[in-house]
């Protein structure tokens, strides 16, 4: 019989297995820079990473990076000393970003936005430095569906994470291979491999963040109806443009007026099929 840490290895392996398949996500010879924070997503990211280099339908390197962004009392020593015990290719980047945040962001508001370009643009510099093709961030399902409801709400626009882009500089792509990935199975899965969690003492301890508001209210609705998330999951995988007010959009599709069979199919609940359908290729193994 399989222990639990098994069954989430296995099931979590298929998950991303299917991102990395849906969105071609890794092509023959790439190196990947897998960007750890220390925190749980990253840690999985980077376990499964290793995993699928062993079985993989193509070769590729990961160069796993961590950034000591100069938060008082980081940890990083466990990090480090975790990655050299497990064998993985590994280096730490010091960069004092927390200077430039705090002095910058009046006290009170939200650290994560500033944060963020300061970490993506280090991470954008050093992938050139070491000749990386693909840039690896640990982003789950639960992130994208917190991203979804953060545009609507309060950014007048309905989009997400895209589980691939071409980023603003026109030189690095960004994967996130866990998007399939759910919250839940990756804290337990952290917990039982027993990493060494680092905590983030900057936009970890603000606890009004909008998006930790979205993350609350997506759980509540998980816990009223069970299989919320994988829906609205779906529903991102099964867009209806003609079903949308966007005027720019119907004009780059052509479309004069919406067919009246689509809007009669509204509201149809999504076949199981369809919630849990495979990559059409070898990375998602039957095993």
């Amino acid at each position: 019989m399989q222990s639990e840490s098994e069954v989430l290895e296995r099931k979590l392996s298929r998950a991303m297995g299917r991102a990395l398949g849906d969105f071609s996500m890794i092509s023959e010879g790439d190196r990947i820079l897998v960007a750890v924070s220390g925190g749980k997503d990253s840690y999985t990211m980077a376990y499964l990473l290793r995993l699928f280099q062993r079985k993989a339908p193509v070769n590729f390197e990961i160069e796993v990076v961590n950034i000591d962004q100069g938060h008082p009392g980081y940890p990083g020593h466990l990090l480090a000393d975790y990655m050299e015990r497990e064998g993985y290719p590994f280096r730490m980047v010091r960069e004092d970003t927390y200077k430039i945040v705090t002095e910058k962001i009046p006290e009170g508001k939200t650290f994560c936005s500033l944060c963020s370009r300061l970490r993506r643009g280090i991470l954008y510099s050093l992938a050139q430095e070491l000749g990386c093709t693909k840039i690896a961030l640990g982003h789950h399902r639960d992130d994208v569906l917190q991203t979804l409801l953060l545009n609507l709400l309060f950014a007048g626009k309905l989009g997400a994470m895209p589980p691939k882009l071409l980023a603003d500089d026109g030189k690095n792509v960004v994967i996130r291979p866990l998007v399939f990935c759910a919250e839940d199975e990756i804290r337990r899965f952290s917990e039982l491999k027993e990493f060494p969690i680092l905590p983030c003492d900057l936009c970890g301890s603000q606890e009004n963040l909008q998006r930790k508001r979205m993350g609350r209210l997506i759980d509540d609705l998980e816990r009223e109806t069970p299989g919320t998330k994988q829906i609205m999951l779906a529903a991102l995988r099964n867009v209806k443009p003609s079903q949308l007010l966007d005027s720019g959009l119907w004009k780059t599709m052509g479309l004069a007026v919406a067919d009246e069979r689509e809007e009669q199919r509204e509201g149809t609940l999504v076949p199981e099929s369809r919630l849990r359908s495979k990559a059409s290729t070898p990375w998602v193994s039957e095993g």
